[in-house]
């Protein structure tokens, strides 16, 4: 049976225990009457402000409670929520919502200027708890992306507002129901936001954290008995980088499901996690917000094609495609979804980059071995061209950050007069007064692990790191930044390496 999923709180509140826990974060654990009641509050307060079917609401929260009830109240009051980081500058956030045209904004920063909106930790006092009329939102989600480009969009997933009920339905992800998830990632990006859902929609509990910490995150599913998480590389490489007495000191025994996605995954350190907890527990996912279509692979898989982000589902078709792409060979990858292009979602403020026969690409690059997996290069944007030689940053940052005193990599093209472009590292290091030795010991470091032309020629230690814990990067803008100030003659803190790379 089909259900508005604006009522899932009400659902599961009439069929588990009164003391069943929805969510948590900290000491504060709602129950779903708590979570069910909360929320009609505050879709009621909401309806007063204006909010109708069919609105875009705007939450810029920070993960919570709060977050999940206000969700939860927009769906039941018709509308769209879209999830921004309520830190956005003015600047992005005025962008976002001159495209989205939000009826409500809830959160933010005060200097948004974002028209109707509701303070963070607002309490709807004097609103009643009763539900209001089943409604069903027309898109259940509306998240954004582009801001690394300076253009932002927002993609409308066609998906309704609505969930299965019945249990013998297959469960996405592996999200059966009644599962313990933890979430560590920002509610604000797409892959946390959409698996948390999915998991109170299946009647599970959500285990939140308000922000990563590699320790924490082990203790919370050792003393929660998590049994599903979702992670990004970057979250994988601090927990991989604890001692490993701390590493081992818990019990994670209760963990079935542990998916990473969003961004490329370096080998060894795939290969430790699968030898650490058991390939039949590591899956990776690849593909967009969009949903055109996407790529899974356990553990067990990736073994047999180390590498690989898996195969196409059964909902969409995958191809190379470039010019004299033979096969097996890199080529840029496009999606056509089985009921046809545009049937997952729709952008606002941007068009896809969509073929005359209707295939799809996001701007990654790819092949597929003869079994048909996909392996990954980069995004057609990030590549850099030296020498005539393309050079994929996300195999140099895999490389660099393998390096026991760097804690994250990212990888830049910068202007060269000889070459074209020239490798540029960022790093974040254990010890940034080591930032000379680290640069200088590099070359011998990465000798068996990259050819001698991809060897970074010059590295800058940072002491915020470059991506946040998504795992995500603005690498056009750490890229443009860069060769502004070396165009204005601005100094920054470079370290070169001892030896100039060479191409070939």
């Amino acid at each position: 049976m089909l259900i508005p999923i604006a009522d899932v709180p009400r659902w599961y509140a009439e069929r588990k225990a009164l003391d069943a826990i929805a969510i948590g974060h900290g000491a504060e654990k709602p129950t779903w009457w708590q979570l069910e009641r909360n929320a009609n509050r505050r879709a009621r307060a909401f309806a007063a402000k204006g909010v109708k079917p069919g609105d875009f609401v705007a939450i810029g929260l920070p993960n919570s409670n709060e977050f999940f009830e206000t969700t939860f109240a927009v769906w039941k009051c018709g509308a769209t929520p879209t999830s921004l980081s309520w830190r956005l500058p003015r600047g992005e956030a005025a962008a976002v919502l001159e495209i989205l045209k939000p009826s409500l904004v809830v959160g933010g920063e005060a200097d948004w200027n974002a028209g109707d909106t509701l303070p963070a930790g607002f309490v709807p006092e004097g609103f009643s708890d009763e539900p209001l009329t089943n409604l069903v939102a027309r898109y259940w989600k509306a998240m954004t992306s582009g801001g690394s480009t300076g253009r932002p969009k927002v993609i409308l997933d066609h998906q309704p507002a609505v969930m299965e009920t019945s249990i013998d339905q297959p469960q996405p992800l592996g999200i059966a129901p009644g599962t313990t998830l933890l979430n560590p990632g920002p509610l604000y990006h797409n892959a946390p936001f959409l698996v948390s859902h999915f998991a109170l929609f299946a009647g599970g509990r959500i285990v939140g954290m308000q922000k990563f910490d590699a320790e924490e995150t082990l203790r919370l599913i050792a003393s929660e008995r998590v049994e599903w998480v979702n992670f990004v590389p970057t979250m994988m490489h601090r927990i991989w980088a604890l001692p490993e007495s701390v590493r081992n000191a818990y019990d994670l025994s209760s963990l079935k499901v542990v998916f990473h996605m969003a961004a490329p995954m370096p080998p060894w350190l795939k290969e430790n996690w699968i030898t650490w907890l058991g390939p039949e527990r590591i899956f990776e996912l690849y593909g967009g917000t969009e949903r055109q279509g996407a790529t899974i692979i356990s553990g067990v898989e990736w073994l047999a094609h180390k590498g690989s982000v898996g195969k196409i589902g059964e909902t969409a078709r995958l191809r190379i495609i470039g010019d004299d792409v033979a096969p097996g060979e890199m080529g840029e990858i496009y999606f056509l979804p089985n009921d046809g292009p545009g049937c997952t979602y729709h952008y606002l403020g941007a068009e896809p980059k969509r073929r005359a026969d209707g295939w799809e690409s996001l701007g990654d690059i790819g092949r597929l071995d003869a079994d048909g997996y996909l392996y990954l290069g980069d995004r057609l944007a990030d590549m850099i061209l030296r020498g005539g030689a393309n050079i994929y940053p996300a195999e140099i940052e895999a490389a660099v950050s393998a390096h026991p005193d760097v804690r994250s990599c990212v990888v830049v093209g910068l202007p060269d007069a000889e070459f074209g472009q020239r490798v540029h590292a960022i790093v974040e290091l254990a010890d940034a007064s080591e930032a000379q030795a680290i640069a200088d010991a590099m070359g011998e470091f990465l000798a068996e692990q990259l050819s001698r032309y991809k060897h970074p020629e010059s590295f800058e230690a940072v002491t915020v790191a470059p991506r946040d814990d998504t795992g995500k990067v603005r690498r056009t803008l750490l890229r443009d930044e860069r060769a502004s100030w070396l165009k204005e003659g601005r100094e920054f803190r470079i370290f070169p390496a001892r030896t100039r790379a060479k191409v070939g």
